[in-house]
């Protein structure tokens, strides 16, 4: 397939987001001169006839799907038709623009969350569609599986050089830090910002802190994007992450620090936890020579200097 000519059009679909951003300075820091952004404000990638018309105007060679409905627990649980028919639009509406542009190469961004809730840990990318989901975000799911799908499709009929990833748990500059809406580790890091600000004894997590995740820096990941544009070629989708996991109890310990909390730490045992463990095996991926330069308390420390440079001190403020 060879490496991805750097003066190609890539195109990046849900550029405004966390990952989207991410995959864009990426890409430009990897030398690449000629990217479009495609952001929900610019076109709905939910109207087909929006996303053909879109997508062959820009007449990318290449396209980064990271445009999706993305939430929470809480969200999730909330609003799963949203959840479900949002993605399954927007997936589908750019494959078949991308498709009909001409477009050589697609890269669909998924999520861990369409491998069983009890996987064998670590989970192997042949997990798929081995056991039911995760109650709480399965509509989510369901839909990033049809993505890869859609994917394998357009290989098996149009003998494209297609592709999907599957990253683990993402945080970094331009997350959600929205308290209904957002994912575990933004949620906790304005929490404990928060409570520090009002000088709070103590802070409530949800669910009994046992449950265990892997999280990476988005532009690990984005630096993946880049590298897989570059060298994979394969039907299957493959994980994307660190291979290492903390308890959300370890996790909330960490970003108390980060922030300066000294209070109390007390667990909302009525809440969801979700899935018990969940990490990845990303042997496939390193065996490409991909691997991730950010620590988790580097990673923490960057963020929250963002959130308190762009949330804080911006419109979302709240302390």
């Amino acid at each position: 397939m060879g490496e991805l000519d750097r003066s190609a059009r890539i195109l990046v679909a849900g550029s405004g987001g966390l990952v989207g951003s991410a995959v864009v300075r990426a890409l430009r820091g990897a030398g690449f001169t000629d990217v479009v952004g495609a952001r929900s404000a610019q076109v709905d990638l939910r109207d087909a006839s929006a996303a053909r018309e879109f997508v062959a105007g820009v007449d990318p060679v290449a396209v980064v799907d990271a445009a999706a409905r993305v939430g929470g627990i809480a969200a999730n649980a909330a609003r799963p038709v949203e959840f479900l028919h949002d993605n399954l639009r927007i997936q589908a509406n750019l494959l078949d623009a991308a498709a009909g542009a001409g477009a050589g190469r697609f890269l669909f961004l998924g999520s861990s969350c369409i491998y069983p809730k009890f996987a064998e840990q670590p989970i192997r990318e042949d997990s798929l569609l081995t056991g039911p989901l995760e109650a709480t975000n399965d509509a989510y799911a369901v839909a990033k599986i049809a993505g890869i799908m859609g994917v394998q499709s357009y290989r098996r009929e149009y003998g494209l050089p297609w592709v999907s990833a599957m990253p683990t748990n993402l945080y970094g500059p331009g997350d959600n830090f929205d308290l209904e809406s957002s994912h575990v580790l933004p949620a906790l890091m304005r929490k404990f910002h928060e409570a520090t600000v009002r000088g709070d004894a103590r802070v409530t997590v949800w669910g009994t802190g046992t449950p265990r995740r892997e999280f990476l820096h988005v532009d690990d990941l984005a630096a993946a994007c880049v590298h897989l544009l570059d060298v994979y070629d394969d039907p299957s989708p493959i994980n994307v992450g660190t291979g290492e996991d903390v308890t959300i109890a370890e996790l909330a310990a960490l970003v108390a620090r980060t922030v300066g909390f000294t209070g109390e730490i007390v667990y909302d045992t009525s809440r969801p936890d979700g899935t018990p463990r969940k990490v990845l095996d990303v042997s496939r991926i390193t065996a490409t020579g991909w691997k991730p330069r950010i620590g988790l308390a580097e990673g923490l420390a960057s963020t929250y200097r963002w959130y308190l440079d762009n949330y804080v001190s911006g419109e979302g403020a709240t302390a």
